[in-house]
């Protein structure tokens, strides 16, 4: 896909949540496997699934629950990404990132990304 049909794409998804919010996020959350329960301590605006966005994608792994929250968490304005993606769900890195992009475009300037990393 090229950078500008990226960037439309990214436009309708930032339109559709902006929707949903007076309060514009200064910072997103990538909830991870582990971090999942701090979407309880937002207080939520609005929380839109996955699937009802234009051009998101659309987590395939059990846990993660696949909503946008938008919201406040002590006072913050921040959207909150309630599961991620991965390359073996069939996503190339463009699509990885989707919500990195979308989240920069709402107006955050700082990025937590939280997950549970385990080894052999």
């Amino acid at each position: 896909m090229s950078s500008k049909d990226l960037y439309s794409k990214i436009q309708e998804t930032v339109a559709a949540l902006k929707a949903h919010t007076f309060d514009p996020p200064r910072v997103g959350i990538i909830l991870g496997t582990g971090l999942g329960g701090l979407a309880g301590e937002i207080r939520v605006q609005a929380k839109i699934p996955y699937d009802q966005l234009p051009h998101f994608p659309v987590s395939t792994v059990e846990t993660h629950h696949g909503f946008v929250i938008l919201g406040a968490l002590s006072g913050t304005p921040v959207v909150a990404f309630q599961g991620r993606f991965h390359v073996y769900e069939g996503y190339d890195a463009q699509r990885v990132t989707y919500p990195v992009r979308v989240a920069k475009a709402l107006g955050c300037s700082t990025l937590v990304v939280s997950s549970a990393v385990g080894g052999i």
